[in-house]
């Protein structure tokens, strides 16, 4: 996709029935895209309906910053049902079972944990980790609770808990502190305000100090429900 031009679905081929707010399946310039739009997100106490596009596409952002290739390309979009978020369409290996690589915490979802803790990611299940069909690449797709200025981190990727960040995402995450101070922290705060900015940036400093993976949080629920 041109990341430079929001994409305009002009062809809707069908729903993605299992996801909690309305997705589509539909079709820009012969490319196939996951369509969610902003109309059709179910409204939560903590996250406002008006945002969830902005945190997928700003997950997709900090992601490409780090150098994290797990992602889809993510951006805006339009379409017959209103404005919202676009994503290239990972075709799923049937035959992939995630609960494998979750299980014993293997280190191909390294990535994955790192971009979560950085993003605060109140939504991390096991069903969201997809591997490419063809390529067997793993991606991690439906970033629309991250970036919550409180502690909201819940995830099924625990296992990595009290274990060393690897060296090259500790380099990462100074490669993304360069990126805030270069702009990606201002694209925060116009997308979603001043308080989320701070705190990603206060994330991002922290696990700089302290690279590694923390534990489970006593205090609230560590893990989506449901979990798959």
């Amino acid at each position: 996709m041109n990341a430079a031009e929001p994409l305009v679905v002009d062809e809707l081929l069908g729903r993605f029935a299992a996801a909690s707010n309305l997705t589509l399946l539909g079709r820009a310039a012969g490319e196939l895209l996951v369509y969610k739009p902003t109309a059709g997100i179910r409204p939560l106490w903590d996250f406002s309906p008006e945002t969830p596009a902005a945190r997928e596409i700003l997950t997709f952002r900090v992601a490409q910053a780090m150098g994290l290739e797990v992602v889809p390309d993510t951006r805006w979009g339009d379409g017959p049902l209103g404005p919202g978020v676009v994503q290239r369409f990972v075709e799923p290996d049937p035959a992939f079972d995630p609960l494998a690589l979750v299980a014993r915490a293997d280190e191909a979802l390294w990535p994955v944990a790192i971009l979560d803790l950085v993003t605060n990611n109140a939504d991390r299940k096991a069903g969201h980790l997809l591997s490419e069909a063809g390529t067997g690449r793993l991606w991690a797709i439906d970033h629309g609770l991250t970036f919550h200025p409180e502690p909201k981190l819940r995830t099924v990727l625990w296992g990595f808990s009290g274990k060393a960040l690897p060296a090259h995402l500790v380099g990462a995450l100074a490669t993304l502190e360069g990126a805030l101070a270069g702009g990606l922290e201002e694209e925060v705060t116009q997308l979603l305000g001043p308080a989320e900015a701070a705190s990603l940036r206060r994330r991002v400093r922290f696990l700089r100090r302290r690279p590694t993976h923390p534990e489970p949080p006593r205090d609230r629920h560590p893990v989506p429900w449901p979990p798959y």
